[in-house]
């Protein structure tokens, strides 16, 4: 069983998570301990997540054999001249590009959050679109296919832009609120900064073997190689960036709860020790969760209230969504952090307490994926201008495949950086549906669900 202390400040009428006992302290001058969660629920009790890190250190010793095998029958197989200067320093060059643009990118969005909100989805789409016109200049019909789809997401990004401008005002104050009221310690930021390196020491390795494959072109296995490197890059890129939020998130739930302005380090070794399990679990699920309710999400926008065939399993799609949100997402994510709950666990508890609030639409409307989303693209973005115009200058044969490469890398290494702002926000929000008359809160949440409540009542009207 957990204990926690909670701080004068506290209110009786708390909503107390299951398995957790509250003490209430007299005041008292000295400060909370910052290691407010001290057990962790046997490892028996939570089969999923030990067979998810289990799967996970599984994963990460076979990539570390394909990467040898790769890099070695390349080496061994070439079909045709293969400069690896050409190949691994524009490369390289572009993950110290991204480990750099991405603590920039972390440290602006947490000391000017509405900011950085602003600029993200102005600069997104413009790198973006430059990305398009660097493709373009390779001159081939697959440079020219890329060249389009990152011209499509240049569009999309700025059409979103646009069609998400009535909700900014309080995506610019619920940032900036979150971000402020948590006020996590600046030290997480040299944590951040080794999530980071990490990141960067596993992108050489996974371009070692993207090297490979790009060496030896005949093989009938390439495919299916740069599959499996590509679902290696997404696992192991969303385990750190989980990492980091569940550690950001514990910091911020006990800032919020506690007054306890805690300390980083603790939070990262729980969430590298006990609660890795339910990292990699959370790493493999809410991404794809996460998916799947954007695109029924914008199932719905497009079906409007139409009847037609077309949009007829809208409704279907919906209710899939909900019930996989309701067993895996990202705000579970701060009780597992908080409590010790296993994720499945912590995403039904939150996810109730989030219906019973209604806060429902809230969360539909709430840009923080969107903001990090954004960032992320934009740094993707940032390492492909880095690594692309090197590569078309000395060797144009491996353009394609460094440009987009380099995106991918930069991407990820982003994400990983902004879960810290996804992380405060999260459990802001996580927060609000244990007690929305937490005064830390303010009152930005209780204005904006009774906007939405306005609308709801409008559109009935109609």
């Amino acid at each position: 069983m957990e204990t926690r202390r909670m701080s004068n400040g506290a209110r009786s009428n708390q909503v107390t998570p299951t398995n957790v006992v509250f003490q209430v302290s007299t005041p008292t001058t000295s400060p909370i301990p910052p290691n407010f969660v001290t057990t962790r629920p046997a490892p028996a009790s939570n089969f999923t997540a030990n067979a998810a890190k289990t799967l996970f250190i599984i994963h990460l010793l076979l990539f570390t054999i394909l990467v040898i095998f790769l890099s070695v029958h390349g080496s061994l197989h070439r079909k045709h001249a293969f400069h690896p200067a050409d190949w691994y320093l524009p490369l390289l060059a572009s993950v110290a590009t991204s480990y750099l643009s991405s603590l920039f990118f972390v440290s602006f969005s947490i000391r000017r959050p509405s900011l950085s909100l602003k600029t993200c989805i102005r600069l997104s789409p413009l790198l973006t679109c430059g990305v398009a016109v660097l493709l373009l200049c390779g001159g081939t019909g697959s440079s020219l296919g890329f060249s389009v789809i990152f011209l499509a997401m240049a569009v999309a990004q700025a059409l979103y832009a646009c069609w998400i401008t009535p909700r900014l005002p309080h995506a610019y104050e619920i940032l900036s609120i979150a971000v402020a009221n948590t006020r996590v310690p600046v030290a997480a930021l040299s944590y951040i900064s080794l999530s980071l390196l990490v990141g960067s020491i596993y992108a050489i390795l996974w371009m070692l073997g993207a090297g490979g494959v790009v060496e030896d072109k005949r093989s009938q296995f390439g495919p299916l190689y740069m599959i499996a490197l590509l679902l290696s890059l997404s696992w192991t890129m969303h385990v750190i960036k989980y990492t980091v939020h569940i550690a950001i998130a514990s910091l911020a739930h006990a800032q919020l709860i506690l007054g306890d302005n805690g300390s980083a380090g603790p939070a990262f070794r729980q969430a590298m020790t006990w609660a890795f399990g339910d990292v990699c679990l959370g790493a493999a699920v809410a991404p794809v969760v996460g998916a799947t309710r954007g695109a029924a999400r914008a199932m719905d926008v497009l079906a409007g209230g139409s009847d037609e065939f077309l949009f007829s399993c809208t409704s279907c799609f919906s209710g899939v969504a909900d019930q996989m949100v309701g067993r895996g997402n990202r705000w579970g994510l701060v009780h597992v952090a908080a409590y010790g709950k296993s994720f499945g666990t912590a995403s039904r508890d939150v996810w109730e307490m989030f219906i019973k609030q209604g806060m429902g639409r809230l969360l539909d409307y709430d840009l923080t994926g969107s903001f990090c989303f954004m960032w992320g693209t934009a740094g993707g973005s940032v390492a492909a201008l880095t690594a692309g115009p090197w590569v078309l200058l000395v060797n144009q044969q491996y353009f394609i495949a460094t440009t987009v490469y380099a995106f991918l890398s930069g991407y990820f290494m982003t994400r990983v950086a902004m879960a810290w702002p996804q992380a405060c926000v999260a459990a802001f929000h996580v927060v609000f549906a244990e007690d929305p008359l937490n005064q830390q809160l303010g009152s930005c949440i209780h204005e904006r669900l009774r906007e939405l409540g306005r609308e709801d009542q409008t559109q009935t009207n109609l």
